[in-house]
């Protein structure tokens, strides 16, 4: 069931932070036990030197449809099939 207003809802037993919560708030490492940190998904984090350009292309749906048929990974399909065409190489 969705809530249709958009008004927040405030809960007693959790309540919003405020500058001196946040103030006194510890990184995870210095408050859990190593065996639950251990269980927490390791995330990437920004590149340091992105290596590609983020940009928008309008391509047919049979090229799409053909490129993510193979599976993941299928945008590094298309840009070594135009690395390809332009005679490009990586790296």
């Amino acid at each position: 069931m969705s809530r249709k207003s958009k008004e927040p809802i405030f809960d007693d037993d959790n309540p919003e932070w405020t500058k001196e919560d946040f103030a006194r708030a510890r990184p995870p490492a210095e408050v859990l036990p190593s065996e639950l940190l251990a269980q927490f998904k390791k995330t990437r984090g920004p590149q340091k030197a992105p290596t590609k350009v983020a940009v928008s292309i309008r391509l047919s749906p049979e090229v799409i449809s053909h490129f993510k048929a193979k599976g993941p990974g299928w945008q590094s399909r298309i840009d070594d099939a135009l690395r390809k065409i332009a005679k490009i190489k990586a790296g």
